[in-house]
């Protein structure tokens, strides 16, 4: 027995950075992103380890990256 043939599904450009509540969901996701990183930063600077400053760096480097797209997206 042959499958049905189905045509194939319509193409259709959908924008989601043009729907406010998606923008509104990714802005609080990465607001709440950046803020758990900026504590884990002010954690890791109360501690003694050595590898506590790479940590910092690294985190600050995402903060930065994660405020630039906010602001490349106007969120």
């Amino acid at each position: 027995m042959e499958k049905p043939q189905f045509p194939p599904p319509e193409q259709r450009s959908v924008k989601l950075d043009q729907h406010d509540s998606v923008r509104s969901h990714v802005q609080q996701q990465i607001c709440d992103e950046v803020q758990r990183l900026e504590r884990r930063i002010e954690t890791l600077r109360l501690t003694k380890a050595p590898h506590a400053a790479i940590m910092i760096s690294t985190y600050e480097r995402m903060i930065c990256r994660k405020k630039g797209f906010l602001q490349n997206w106007d969120l």
